[in-house]
């Protein structure tokens, strides 16, 4: 038997659908927040990754499937998604469009070849945004706080904004000497990584994941420490924006992220889950100024944020958030004979053409059988399609909850279907204080009286 290859995953029945209803999160976020979607392709020339994420990164270095393509083109599958939107950026002339700065955002799947754990996956699905062509630090906080409100309109409760500062070229390379120089003298009880990181990058031996406890490297100089009076009160306003928008953060001058691209604001999204392990990152970001220029375009200033969603759904799970998911269907259509076999093809497609969630027959069970079946997709309603009730324009419904059967001609069919199909809706949820139907254990609503509920669903 061929099996899936080690790191992969197969994602089905109600996994599937969940991944599918944080996909529609995300979506109707990004359009909130006037974010055009973005596709790039999963491969691309190795240069783009090396010139863009950093010759010194784990990703470049130990991580990406790198291989020679027919043509003797040398291809790397993407190991994240910021480096193909610039090139797509550039390529395309973005930044002449006059409707500046250029938001978009992707959802996609990555390929790492690292250890595979729980969460962390060789072949992952990420999505993030990138802002191109605003320096403005109230674009810093947008992205942040786009990122904090998918989770919160998710229904993850213990969210954690962490967020530091690198400053600009002039306060990063002092940061960067003064690492040089307080390392150098202990480097040799550093792994040979870092050994190799101290003069290509030593910003990168914070990030290290074999040194992590290294006492050393807990007490190195922090970032804030180096930042010039422009950079800190570039962060300042940051932080004043992020107040404004009442979300809640904490400075950690030990964040640098593990990419060389990074300048300026840099941030991580903790999910404070039980059970998620020591690296509860959801998911980070930061400010990217001088890629595009790197990469062979103008010099344009970026911020952006990438999340796994492997590692998100996760997060759901183990805080056992309760998604809406649709599990059942509104209508099973059962018959006995062939001529009823055909009416049963043509009505569901009639039916779901009008919006019906409906299924039939496959496999010749007799009715039993399908009865049965009914039961196994939680149909709200089952049709037993009759030749003499065809004949007089009739079909036999029967509402599974309440187990009536009602004669309905076939001319109100689908509005009676709407109708029952609504009114099992409302009586699913009780109405709550702010007069919004819903559960009310569930409710979204605050103490001020101002309804929250239609923003919590996405509606």
């Amino acid at each position: 038997m061929i099996q899936r290859q080690k790191g992969c995953n197969d994602i089905y029945g109600r996994e599937a659908k969940v991944w599918k209803y944080v996909d529609t999160i995300i979506d109707a976020m990004m359009e909130k927040y006037n974010y055009n979607y973005i596709r790039t392709p999963i491969f691309e020339a190795t240069e783009l990754f090396h010139r863009g994420v950093g010759e010194t990164t784990d990703i470049v270095t130990k991580e990406s499937y790198d291989f020679m393509d027919k043509g003797g083109r040398n291809i790397t599958l993407r190991p994240e998604g910021t480096a193909g939107v610039v090139r797509s950026y550039i390529e395309n002339k973005m930044y002449g469009d006059p409707n500046q700065p250029v938001k978009v955002y992707y959802n996609g799947t990555m390929y790492r070849y690292e250890r595979p754990q729980s969460g962390r996956d060789r072949e992952l699905t990420q999505f993030g945004m990138e802002i191109l062509g605003s320096d403005d630090p109230m674009s810093d906080a947008e992205v942040i706080s786009l990122a904090v409100n998918i989770y919160k309109m998710l229904g993850l409760k213990e969210i954690k904004v962490n967020i530091n500062s690198l400053g600009d070229t002039d306060s990063r390379n002092a940061y960067r000497d003064a690492l040089i120089k307080y390392f150098k003298p202990h480097i040799k009880d550093f792994c040979e990584d870092c050994q190799v990181r101290l003069e290509k990058n030593p910003l990168r031996i914070l990030d290290c994941k074999v040194d992590q406890e290294n006492e050393i490297l807990k007490n190195a100089p922090k970032t804030l420490d180096y930042l010039n009076e422009e950079s800190r009160n570039r962060f300042e306003k940051v932080q004043e924006y992020l107040d404004i928008m009442q979300i809640k953060y904490e400075i950690d001058p030990n964040i640098v992220r593990g990419l060389d691209y990074y300048n300026h604001t840099v941030f991580e999204i903790e999910a404070k889950v039980e059970g998620f392990g020591s690296n509860n990152v959801l998911g980070g970001g930061g400010r990217y100024n001088g890629l595009v220029n790197q990469l062979g375009g103008p010099e344009t200033p970026c911020v952006g944020f990438a999340c796994g969603i492997g590692r998100l759904v996760m997060a759901l799970e183990l805080e056992k958030v309760e998604l809406p998911i649709v599990e059942d269907i509104d209508l099973f259509l059962m018959y006995v004979n062939d001529e009823e076999k055909k009416y049963a093809a043509y009505l569901a497609q009639e039916l779901r053409l009008a919006g019906f969630i409906v299924d039939t027959e496959y496999t010749g069970r007799g009715l039993k059988g399908q009865f049965k079946q009914a039961d196994r997709l939680k149909a709200k309603f089952t049709c037993v399609l009759n030749s003499e009730d065809l004949d007089n324009n009739e079909v036999k419904v029967k509402n599974n909850r309440t187990k009536e059967e009602e004669i309905i001609s076939l001319d109100v069919l689908i509005y009676y279907l709407d109708e029952q199909i609504n009114t099992m809706v409302h009586e699913d949820f009780d109405e709550c204080d702010c007069g919004c139907h819903h559960d009310d254990s569930d409710c979204g609503c605050q103490n001020d009286g101002e309804c929250k509920c239609h923003d919590r669903s996405g509606e």
